[in-house]
C-alpha cells in the first residue's frame, strides 16, 4: 500500500491440510455493524506495546510477502513479533489482527504468481495456513497494483483483473467463514476502472480499505492536498471522488473504508503565492507526526474549507506540507457516519504520537467519546 515494507522471508510452516468448503462463504451482513476504526502498522512486536489499543477494531500487520508461490513469514524475529502483535488481542478483546500481502513495492511477482491456477492455489492455501498458524483473524491484500501500474518495474497485465478475483474467491474458500478478507484499493480512476471486477470480488470481501492518500507526492510537479476529503476548485482527486464512485458501481457503503494519512508530505521550492497552495514545487520528504512536530514553528498552518484539509507553508525556507490534522480525521469520521460508511482506517501506527496522537482523535469521534 505504501512505499515503506519490510521483506519478509520464508518461515518453516508446519505441513497444513485444509478441507476445501464445498461452498463459498461470504461475508456476514453488515448494515448494521458498527463503524470501524483500522490501523495499518508496520512496527515489531515490542513497540505495538507503546499504543493504546483501545477502541481499534483491526489491527494490520504489514507486511508479508511471497516466497515462491506461497504467502510466507521469515526469521525468528518476524516469527516472534507476529506473535506478540497477535498477543494484543488478550490485551483488548475486541481487537482483531490481520495480516497483509504485499505494499508499495512488496509485490513484485504477484502478477506472474497470480497468473497460473497453481500459484493462486498455492498462495491461497498458504495464507489460509498461517491465519491457523498464527492464530490471526484475517488478511488484507495490498498488491499495487493489478492491471496498472504501480511500484516501478513490477509486471502488470490485463489478466490481473480476472486473476484478482480468481484469489479473492480461493482465499474465501479456503479461509475459516468468520475470517475477515479485505483489500487496499488505489484511489485513482484507473484502478477502479481497470483493476476489480467490483461486482465479483464485492460480495467475496468484507473491507475496502480506500487508499485516500498520496494524492500528491514524489512524481509531483506542485503543491497540493495528499489526503483531501473533498474535491477543489485547484484539484479534483479526493477521498469523497474515489467513494462516490464506487458507491456509482454498486459497492455497498458499509463495506468502504475511508483512509487517513498519518504521516506529512513536504516540498521544496515554494512560492508564497496562496500561501504555497497549488503552486510549482519539487516535491521534498516525508515525515512521521514526532519529527515533524520539531519544524511546526516555523510553519504557518492554514485550513482549505473546500478540500476540507489542512496545510502549512514556511515562508523562510519556502517549504509546504500536506497532512491530516485532529480537524481532517473528525471530518472523515463525520463522513464516514453520514454516508454509512463501513469506518475509517490509516497507514500508518508508527507514524503516530504513542500517547495524545491522531489515533486518539479518530476512536474518541468515531466511537462517541468525548
Amino acid at each position: 500500500m505504501h512505499p515503506r515494507f519490510r521483506i519478509l522471508f520464508v518461515a518453516g510452516l508446519a505441513v497444513f491440510t485444509l478441507s476445501q468448503c464445498s461452498q463459498i462463504p461470504k461475508p456476514n451482513a453488515q448494515d448494521n455493524a458498527p463503524q470501524q476504526v483500522i490501523a495499518y502498522y508496520a512496527g515489531n512486536g515490542d513497540q505495538i506495546a507503546a499504543f493504546d489499543l483501545q477502541g481499534v477494531d483491526q489491527l494490520i500487520y504489514s507486511f508479508l510477502h511471497l516466497q515462491g508461490n506461497e504467502l510466507a513469514v521469515d526469521n525468528a524475529e518476524d516469527s516472534i513479533s507476529l506473535r506478540k502483535i497477535i498477543a494484543q488481542k488478550e490485551r483488548y478483546p475486541n481487537l482483531k489482527v490481520l495480516i497483509s500481502l504485499g505494499g508499495w513495492g512488496g509485490c513484485e511477482t504477484c502478477s506472474e504468481v497470480f497468473n497460473t491456477a497453481e500459484g493462486r492455489e498455492e498462495f491461497a492455501r498458504s495464507t489460509a495456513a498461517i491465519i491457523e498458524t498464527y492464530q490471526a483473524d484475517g488478511i488484507d491484500l495490498d498488491w499495487e497494483y493489478p492491471a496498472i501500474s504501480g511500484y516501478p518495474g513490477h509486471l502488470y497485465q490485463e489478466a490481473d483483473r480476472p486473476n484478482f478475483t480468481e484469489v479473492v474467491r480461493l482465499l474465501r474458500q479456503y479461509m475459516q467463514p468468520d475470517d475477515i478478507l479485505s483489500f487496499a484499493a488505489g484511489a485513482s480512476s484507473r484502478f477502479l476502472e481497470q483493476s476489480v471486477d467490483w461486482e465479483a470480488v464485492t460480495p467475496l470481501v468484507d473491507n475496502i480499505n480506500i487508499m485516500s492518500y498520496d494524492f500528491v507526492g514524489s512524481g509531483s510537479d506542485q503543491t497540493g492536498h495528499h489526503t483531501s476529503l473533498f474535491a477543489s476548485s485547484g484539484q479534483n482527486r479526493s477521498a469523497d471522488t474515489t467513494i462516490r464512485a464506487l458507491i456509482e458501481r454498486g459497492v455497498p457503503p458499509q463495506k468502504i473504508i475511508i483512509g487517513a494519512a498519518f504521516y506529512i508530505k513536504t516540498f521544496k521550492e515554494v512560492g508564497d503565492s496562496n500561501h504555497g497552495l497549488f503552486q510549482p514545487a519539487v516535491f521534498n520528504r516525508s515525515y512521521n507526526q514526532m519529527d515533524f512536530e520539531a519544524l511546526k514553528p516555523q510553519f504557518e498552518f492554514f485550513w482549505d474549507a473546500e478540500a476540507q484539509a489542512p496545510y502549512a507553508y514556511d515562508k523562510n525556507n519556502k517549504l509546504f506540507a500536506t497532512f491530516d490534522d485532529p480537524t481532517s480525521i473528525k471530518a472523515k469520521v463525520q463522513y464516514a457516519k453520514d454516508l454509512g460508511l463501513g469506518g475509517i482506517m490509516f497507514w500508518q501506527l508508527m507514524n503516530d504520537k504513542p500517547q495524545e496522537g491522531l489515533l486518539q482523535v479518530m476512536v474518541d469521534a468515531m466511537k462517541g467519546n468525548p
